[in-house]
């Protein structure tokens, strides 16, 4: 594990040991989870690759039945009912 030094408000770093403590931790692991959290998010918002976006609309799903109907219904085809 590599060591960091963080330079932040007062207020801040208050308000980072107040949270870290309710949450029954250190800062350091109040930290990296918000890093984590931000990559994560940075990978579900963006934008599709171009083979998505070529697969893009080839299916056309019926409006009556949501997509975990469709799954569940598949799964029962291919693996038989539960």
């Amino acid at each position: 594990m590599t060591k960091l030094t963080l330079s932040a408000d007062e207020n801040i770093v208050r308000e980072a040991k107040r949270i870290a403590h309710e949450q029954n931790m250190s800062v350091s692991a109040l930290f990296a989870r918000f890093v984590q959290s931000m990559v994560l998010r940075e990978w579900t918002t963006n934008p599709p690759g171009p083979i998505a976006k070529k697969a893009s609309g080839l299916v056309s799903l019926p409006s009556d039945r949501t997509d975990k109907d469709i799954l569940a219904e598949t799964l029962a085809q291919r693996h038989g009912s539960l």
